[in-house]
């Protein structure tokens, strides 16, 4: 696999999460309209799918390139707020025995909020174009489940790896998901998320460092690996 394959409906969702799809031209027209129109309406005739799966693609690859180290035999794989799931794919692409379950809202807010607090229910995700491109991408429908966040029971597994990338305590609380994941994860389970405030999590968990630092989004966070919650 060299591109994604990106039909127009992954493709104004992926520049709905990923704001580096778009030209300086297109962001000058989102922000005349608003990212909402812009993005369920004016962006079906302005953006390239072509265009925009490579450069999606591109961008995945260098995420993947961040976490290569922690992949190899993290055979079950816990996404939480993936987007449309490129990450995922790459990885399920490399490593034939891994499976991802996806926890995902599925709605699109119509206001876009950066950070995180208590009234910040924003969400710009589709289970069915997640379901879509990865099915779309050749990922078999044995290896993944996508659970809705609103709707469906969490699956109850032990995970080698859980993961979600400016999602969990970028856009929502981690602290949300903090007694569950005490319930999916074992001492050798890795942590890998970005978050506004990374010195909090020195009393949640054993061990911590710091995988990346991003000074270029809007709220500048870190990325951080994690694993063994500390004992309440």
């Amino acid at each position: 696999m060299d591109s994604f394959k990106f039909d127009r409906e992954i493709t104004q969702l992926a520049v709905l999460q990923r704001n580096e799809l778009l030209s300086s031209t297109s962001k000058k027209i989102r922000k005349f309209f608003g990212r909402y129109l812009f993005t369920k309406f004016i962006s079906r005739y302005l953006i390239n799918p072509s265009r925009a799966s490579e450069q999606y693609y591109n961008l995945m690859s260098e995420e993947i390139s961040t976490i290569t180290n922690f992949l190899d035999k993290r055979t079950n794989i816990l996404s939480i707020g993936s987007g449309i799931g490129g990450l995922e794919c790459l990885i399920l692409e490399k490593y034939n025995d891994t499976k991802v379950n996806f926890i995902e809202k599925n709605y699109v807010s119509r206001k876009v909020k950066y950070g995180w607090d208590a009234s910040n229910f924003e969400a710009y995700n589709s289970l069915s174009v997640l379901n879509n491109f990865l099915l779309t991408n050749g990922i078999n429908q044995e290896r993944f489940e996508i659970f809705d966040c609103d709707k469906d029971s969490y699956p109850n597994k032990k995970y080698d790896l859980i993961i979600s990338l400016y999602s969990l305590d970028y856009h929502y609380d981690f602290n949300i998901y903090k007694e569950y994941l005490k319930t999916v994860s074992t001492d050798n389970t890795v942590f890998i998320f970005d978050t506004i405030r990374p010195d909090y999590f020195n009393q949640l968990f054993e061990d911590i460092f710091v995988l990346k630092n991003d000074e270029q989004t809007v709220h500048k966070s870190k990325r951080l690996v994690c694993k063994i919650f500390k004992n309440d």
